[in-house]
């Protein structure tokens, strides 16, 4: 850790409790005025013709940016350097970070957050069109930092080493404010990588974490309203054997986990209460079920250990119709959607691709390119415009 950041994380213990209290009641009108002040140019840029990518490089992270041309394939506009260190967990192959969502694109405010895992820290990039300009790079709070999710003004990171925690912060601006209560730390094997995912419920009225390796649970945190943050403990449904990995909401709220130990997707409600029911649970019949992207009413897994993904239809009471399953390239991980649904861009480990596939209207994908990205082997982390 660099005498910078320690020093970051010291005038943040400091005084983050009253930052994060003034950042709660004055960003929704630093919102408004901006959206008051240039609504046509924020209109634009929420077009969604991009698409960004995580190499997670261990020497220098970076995230590199892409135009999307009207039949969905990519073009490399930029590289940026994130300022800190991507990681490699021990073992790990096609996905370094062995996690879903290591970057997050907030299209509203038009901020993108990125982990740096070999540097406990993450980044915020502000999005100009394809064009990313770095505004802070903070201490994630913990070890290893590999997922993170937002809601509103609102941002959680979760770090897998140490026995796994998570960490809150307030946006104000383009910049974060840790807020040291809002820290929960799992109290895992302290020795092994614990956490998947973490993300939002759909309404932001909770935090859903999916740990592995001793865990092998799926937690959720009720948070204390606008200004509150996590409760004190999580709502544990354990999944002995299963492993939760990755996860998806579709468009009624439910969960649709991948389970890496049996190769299959789970499916549950989330009660008002944080507590999960599960409604069923259909195999892949593939090898290292780990990652799950939604687009439309359909759901893609991604399967490392047999190079392919396989889709779903999503019924209206929540049952699973396999679609099939599509080769990409060796190593498939981590995924995003257009906003539109029209196209899934999926990240391929092994050989640091991202393979591009259309989106039939009866969910069928038909490839329709691939791009190589820069220094990306084993990285992981992908969101879509």
């Amino acid at each position: 850790m660099t005498l910078a950041t320690r020093t970051r994380i010291l005038a943040t213990g400091a005084t983050g409790a009253a930052l994060a209290a003034a950042a709660l009641f004055a960003a929704p009108a630093a919102v408004a005025a901006e959206a008051h002040h240039a609504p046509d140019s924020r209109a634009q840029l929420r077009g969604g013709s991009t698409v960004f990518v995580q190499s997670d490089n261990t020497d220098a992270n970076t995230v590199v940016a892409y135009a999307r041309a009207a039949d969905g394939t990519l073009a490399r506009t930029g590289v940026h350097s994130t300022g800190g260190k991507g990681g490699m967990l021990p073992g790990t192959v096609a996905d370094h970070l062995a996690s879903q969502g290591s970057l997050a694109y907030d299209r509203h405010n038009q901020l993108l957050y990125a982990v740096n895992a070999g540097s406990d820290t993450v980044t915020v990039f502000a999005v100009h069109g394809t064009h990313l300009r770095r505004v802070q790079e903070i201490s994630s709070g913990g070890s290893f930092p590999v997922s993170v999710t937002f809601h509103g003004n609102r941002v959680y990171v979760a770090n897998t080493l140490g026995g796994g925690s998570v960490q809150g912060f307030v946006r104000t601006g383009e910049r974060l404010v840790k807020v040291p209560s809002w820290n929960r730390n799992l109290g895992l094997d302290k020795g092994t990588s614990v956490i998947g995912q973490i993300s939002f419920t759909p309404d932001g009225s909770k935090l859903v974490v999916t740990t592995k390796a001793s865990g092998q649970s799926i937690d959720v945190f009720p948070l204390g309203g606008v200004h509150g943050g996590p409760s004190a403990r999580p709502v544990v449904t354990s999944t002995p054997g299963a492993v939760p990995f990755g996860f998806a909401f579709d468009s009624a709220g439910r969960i649709l986990v991948t389970e890496a130990g049996t190769n299959s997707v789970g499916t549950f409600t989330v009660g008002r209460d944080g507590r999960l029911t599960a409604k069923g649970t259909v195999p892949t019949g593939q090898t290292a079920t780990c990652w799950a992207v939604t687009a439309g009413d359909q759901v893609y897994v991604s399967n490392a250990g047999s190079g392919t993904l396989s889709g779903y239809r999503v019924g209206a009471g929540g049952g699973l119709t396999a679609l099939g399953n599509t080769a990409t390239h060796p190593g498939t991980v981590d995924a995003a959607a257009s906003s539109d649904g029209r196209y899934l861009y999926v990240q391929t480990g092994v050989q640091g691709t991202v393979d591009e596939f259309r989106v039939g209207p009866k969910g069928s994908l038909t490839a329709i390119g691939s791009v190589v990205v820069p220094g990306a082997v084993g990285g992981e982390g992908i969101t879509a415009g």
